[in-house]
């Protein structure tokens, strides 16, 4: 009986080591990350500029600079220029940084931003003006339930606009896989 009482607590021990060998690597790699002080110029809904650098937004997609939408009534509206809007409302704060690592096969990198606590990658989702893309699904379940931006009306997802005129990112099969799995084990 002892023996198995060892051997249970030695592989418990195991096991603890080795997670907290994980999270020491995951808290190293973070630590990677390239970090990016305006003053940020807004390209469009999820792509800025700063220093002559391109950031794009990380697990969001915005409306296209030219898409338009239609209200709750059916009416027009200039999404894409509301999404670049509140884009740049958001990173006119001093406070407002980016940080990242990886490029997108653009070359653009890929950024988190923050104005002090408020992350804005998230809000753009919550206002209804981006499409949550691999994370911040709740904040657009609650974009959706309270009908906000995109959501009060219909709209065509950037992803089939841009295809609907032949500007689909259409990343190859390898590609696909990499960023998805980065996405997945992203834990931010």
């Amino acid at each position: 009986m002892a023996r198995i009482f060892r051997f249970a607590r030695d592989g418990v021990v195991l096991a603890a080591f080795l997670i907290l060998l994980v999270l020491i690597a995951v808290k190293l790699d973070q630590a990677a990350d390239s970090v990016i002080r305006g003053p940020f110029y807004a390209i469009d809904g999820d792509t800025l500029s700063a220093g002559g650098e391109r950031l794009r937004l990380q697990g969001i997609d915005a409306p296209e600079l030219d898409q338009t939408c239609e209200d709750d009534r059916g009416r027009s509206w200039e999404c894409g220029k509301e999404a670049r809007r509140l884009l740049a409302r958001l990173t006119a704060d001093a406070r407002t940084e980016c940080l990242g690592r990886d490029r997108d096969r653009y070359r653009r990198l890929l950024v988190r931003c923050h104005a002090g606590t408020e992350n804005i990658n998230a809000v753009l989702v919550r206002r209804g003006l981006a499409i949550a893309s691999g994370r911040y699904a709740d904040e657009q379940v609650a974009a959706r339930r309270e009908r906000q931006g995109l959501w009060a009306g219909r709209f065509e997802s950037p992803q089939d606009w841009r295809a609907g005129r032949g500007m689909t990112d259409d990343p190859n099969l390898a590609d696909a896989f990499v960023d998805w799995l980065k996405r997945a084990i992203d834990w931010e």
